[in-house]
Parts: structure tokens; C-alpha cells; sequence
């Protein structure tokens, strides 16, 4: 398929689509929002009074049982696929994106990925946790609560896997597209817990944040196209 006939295709957003469905979205993207805050809440609550170390060493120590040279190069590949290779990975996305025209997808990827950038740096400098000892890596510099490769994998691979499916027509596709976002994601948070550099609950977080962040996006920008249809003649 060419450029051109790429460009051609339906955008995601504005894709014709059932209106009990459009009008449905923005109030369960919002439920999943609010339900997110909650636990990121109650986790950071414990986080902040020392509630989660027993499960953090419990779930760092089970995980490093599995540990051997090939799985540790392994984690190593799959975390940079969270940290520096996600970045080249947004680039080019975006780079295809725009040649394919397809505006909305490039701004949707672009506001999703600084959205998670500014959430990260604001909940990493407000809660100040240390990072816990490092296995096989170095320590980084930042602090470690919540994950960033959780959050930005969630956020750039799940927003990316729903813009592509939107824009496939084998089922087939769609299925693999999703279940490999899925894999990947979850790969990467246990990569951080393997290699030592976050603690379970670190990850975790992270992935709420994401969805807390995702959702909202989603409910906002359902509920401006539905404003948009209804206003149309």
C-alpha cells in the first residue's frame, strides 16, 4: 500500500462509529481515570510510610531467583526498549506519522508522550524515593517512584497499538497488535524489577499513572468529537 493510499485511511478519531459506543467511551475512560487516581493514591500512601517494603523484597527476591546470564542480557534488551530505544521508537513513529498525514494520530502521540514526560518528572521530585540496589546495571540518577519505563512504556505502546489497530482491517492484526503492546509493557516493568534498579511497587505505579493519564486523553477527546458530531448538521 502507498503513501497515498495510507493517508487515505480513516483517522481513529474520526472513523464512523456507533453512537451509543461514542457515547459510552468518555464515561468508562473516565471511571478507569478516577479508578487509577484511587490506587495510585492508596500505593503512594504506603510507599510514603514504608507499607510496601515486605511486598517489594518478596517480589524483588522471586524474580531474582530466575536470574542467569542470558535472561539478564535478555532484560537488558527489553528495558532499553522502555528507556533509549522508546525514544527512537517515538521518533520514527512520529516521522511516519506526519509523511502519512495522518494529524491526529502525530498529535495525539506527541501530547500523549509530553503529557507522560511532565507526569514523570512531577511524581519522581515530589515523592523522592531512593532507588533500591541494582542487581546487574547501574543505579540511575533519578529517583525511582514511579517507574518511567513503566509509564512511557504503557503510554507510547498502548496509545500507539490503538492508533494502528484503528487504522487495520484483519482482525487477526488487531489481535496480535494488542497482545504484542501487552507483552511488551508488561516485559518492560519486570525487566526494571529483574535488574533491581525499581521495586515492584515502583512499576506498578507507574502503569496506573499511565492509565490515568491515557484515559483522561481518551475521555476528553471522545467527548470533544461527540460535541463536534452533535454540532455538525
Amino acid at each position: 500500500m502507498t503513501a497515498a493510499e495510507h493517508s487515505r485511511l480513516p483517522e481513529l478519531e474520526t472513523a464512523a462509529q456507533p453512537t451509543t459506543l461514542l457515547e459510552t467511551i468518555p464515561f468508562i475512560s473516565l471511571g478507569v481515570a478516577v479508578l487509577s487516581l484511587f490506587l495510585f493514591a492508596w500505593i503512594a500512601e504506603n510507599v510514603s510510610h514504608d507499607r510496601t517494603a515486605n511486598f517489594d523484597l518478596s517480589m524483588r527476591t522471586l524474580i531474582h531467583e530466575y536470574a542467569s546470564p542470558g535472561l539478564t542480557k535478555a532484560m537488558i534488551g527489553i528495558s532499553f526498549l522502555g528507556g533509549d530505544g522508546l525514544t527512537i521508537a517515538a521518533i520514527v513513529a512520529l516521522v511516519v506519522f506526519v509523511s502519512f498525514r495522518w494529524r491526529r494520530a502525530t498529535l495525539w502521540l506527541a501530547v500523549t508522550i509530553l503529557g507522560a514526560l511532565v507526569l514523570d518528572l512531577t511524581l519522581k521530585y515530589a515523592f523522592h524515593r531512593a532507588r533500591p540496589t541494582p542487581f546487574f546495571v547501574a543505579l540511575p540518577r533519578t529517583y525511582s517512584f514511579p517507574s518511567g519505563h513503566a509509564l512511557f512504556s504503557f503510554c507510547f505502546y498502548g496509545v500507539l497499538a490503538g492508533l494502528l489497530v484503528g487504522r487495520t482491517r484483519s482482525r487477526l492484526a488487531r489481535v496480535l497488535i494488542w497482545l504484542s503492546a501487552a507483552i511488551l509493557v508488561v516485559a518492560i516493568g519486570v525487566s526494571r524489577i529483574y535488574l533491581g534498579v525499581h521495586y515492584p511497587s515502583d512499576v506498578i505505579a507507574g502503569y496506573l499513572a499511565a492509565t490515568l493519564w491515557v484515559s483522561t486523553l481518551l475521555a476528553l477527546d471522545r467527548m470533544r468529537t461527540g460535541r463536534s458530531r452533535k454540532a455538525t448538521p
